[in-house]
């Protein structure tokens, strides 16, 4: 049987590897929207925790794992935070979500306070801020976009040079000095989002207790990073789940519609065929398993073939996409399911044939 299925699938190499390719697609489809999520979200946190702040002050109606993108609150706030004990150090940012050709948080920022965060920016080429008009950039992007410092970039529709490159993993990969991110977003004297150094780790609580006294600071979440990081996670992620749900649903359809239409027809043509294996014996049962068989086969190529898709990584490499051991069997199980299913309907089809007319069938 096993010799069998093999032969009939090579007969027809077309249309089995269309099959393989919509399975693979399935597979893809589902690990890379979830591979992208989850490694955006943990390539958030991971950056997040680099900038070395203890406790994070967002404005009001705030997300709770969300940046507000513009400036909504005064850059005062920063005096009143500064006055209170344990707070050795406010650094106020205005952050800006940048759509125009990708996705990309850029923050402008006081360069001396953000640095007392969590240390001075490790520079592999260039320096700090020499004026407004420049920008420093990350080596994923000085890398992916071939850039160097001296050369002219354009951020938010403005031309800046770029006076400096530094290693990943503090906030954003783009930084303007803050002065002009709040005059190029129309907000000057004003903040997005303030991180707190305090005197000592273990007095970030206190910290966000003594910032809730404040009057006029209740309506403010207050998180200690900790807090705020845990927080992070898919379950938080708004539209997460219905994304997932959407995008495994309109999978299964491809898989099902491809593997239907491919096996269907592959019964149709097939008739005689059919109507042999039955004169000689062949129960129903065996003429399911053969159908079933080969739809297994090309399920599992085109599982192997998803799995081994890493296009996505090399093509762009600042975007981070992780996929869990238990993301990828959850793929496997749902194109396999959805192959099979495709594949009952012919299966059971050409198990009904009757020997002589199958056999009668031109």
């Amino acid at each position: 049987m096993n010799r069998m299925v093999v032969a009939n699938l090579v007969h027809r190499p077309i249309r089995s590897l269309i099959s393989v390719v919509a399975v693979a697609v399935e597979v893809v489809l589902i690990l890379v929207v979830v591979g992208l999520m989850v490694g955006m979200l943990n390539d958030a946190r991971a950056r997040n925790r680099g900038i070395g702040a203890d406790v994070i002050v967002q404005p009001p109606g705030s997300s709770v794992i969300g940046q507000i993108s513009g400036a909504p609150v005064s850059i005062k706030v920063a005096d009143v935070l500064r006055k209170l004990p344990h707070v050795a150090v406010v650094a106020p940012v205005v952050s800006q979500l940048n759509t125009s050709g990708a996705v990309e948080l850029i923050y402008g920022i006081d360069l001396q306070s953000y640095q007392a965060l969590g240390g001075n920016f490790r520079f592999l080429a260039g320096g700090p801020f020499s004026g407004p008009n420049d920008v420093i950039i990350d080596d994923f992007i000085a890398t992916s976009q071939h850039r160097q410092v001296g050369q002219t970039m354009q951020v938010l529709n403005h031309n800046f040079r770029i006076c400096g490159v530094v290693e990943h993993g503090r906030g954003a990969r783009k930084f303007l000095p803050i002065n002009t991110m709040q005059q190029v977003i129309g907000a000057e004297g004003k903040a997005s989002i303030f991180y707190l150094k305090t005197d000592s780790p273990q007095n970030a609580g206190e910290v966000v207790k003594e910032i809730n006294a404040v009057p006029g600071m209740s309506e403010y979440p207050v998180r200690t990073i900790q807090d705020w990081l845990s927080m992070m996670t898919p379950e938080n992620l708004p539209g997460f789940s219905t994304t997932v749900d959407v995008v495994i649903g309109v999978a299964v359809i491809i898989g099902f519609i491809v593997i239907f239409q491919a096996m269907y027809t592959a019964v149709m043509e097939r008739t005689r065929e059919i109507g042999i294996l039955k004169s000689m014996g062949a129960s129903k049962l065996y003429i399911v398993n053969v159908v079933l068989r080969e739809t297994a086969v090309l399920a599992v190529v085109g599982i192997l073939v998803g799995i081994a898709e890493n296009a996505l990584t090399r093509r762009f490499p600042t975007v981070r996409v992780e996929v869990s051991a238990h993301w990828v069997m959850n793929a496997c199980l749902i194109a396999m399911i959805g192959a099979l299913l495709g594949a009952l309907y012919p299966a059971f089809k050409a198990a009904q044939k009757d020997p002589i007319d199958a056999l009668a069938y031109e």
